[in-house]
């Protein structure tokens, strides 16, 4: 009977453990994939070009693009998003920017259109807002604010 506690115990630890090196395997795996995808530098500027310039493509998508197409560049989209401004909103250096909070105004009409809305196509009104936005970001970026 002692045997069998002990076997147990030690059963219950070995799975404990492979379980916790799958977890990790897979978690490492997951989490290297997404910032290859996305590869934010943390140099401020550079990454919000280059989250600009990813937006803007998405926001530029013709109406008659593959439906899965779309999907998929949204959902790539929404991560970059939500990278972006995890890494960038807790620093005070950035934060008080106004490239930064026209970013992120820009950042969270978008996201919030896509949770409500889907993959519908974004109306006018939206795109034009957002481009306006995004040509501010540049703009304040070029002059250093």
């Amino acid at each position: 009977m002692f045997t069998q506690i002990m076997m147990k115990s030690y059963l219950s630890k070995l799975f404990a453990f492979v379980l916790a090196v799958v977890i990790c395997f897979f978690g490492g795996i997951n989490a290297s994939a997404s910032a290859a995808n996305i590869a934010l530098t943390g140099d401020y500027s550079s990454d919000t070009l280059v989250v600009l310039e990813n937006l803007k493509d998405v926001v530029a998508l013709p109406a008659d693009i593959d439906i899965q197409e779309k999907k998929e560049r949204q959902v790539e989209a929404k991560k970059q998003m939500n990278d972006y401004i995890s890494r960038y909103r807790k620093n005070s250096k950035f934060n008080g920017l106004k490239s930064f909070t026209t970013m992120q105004t820009a950042l969270n009409s978008l996201a919030g259109y896509y949770t409500t809305f889907g993959s519908r196509p974004l109306p006018e009104k939206l795109s034009k807002r957002l481009t306006q936005e995004f040509k501010q970001v540049e703009f304040a970026l070029k002059k250093g604010y």
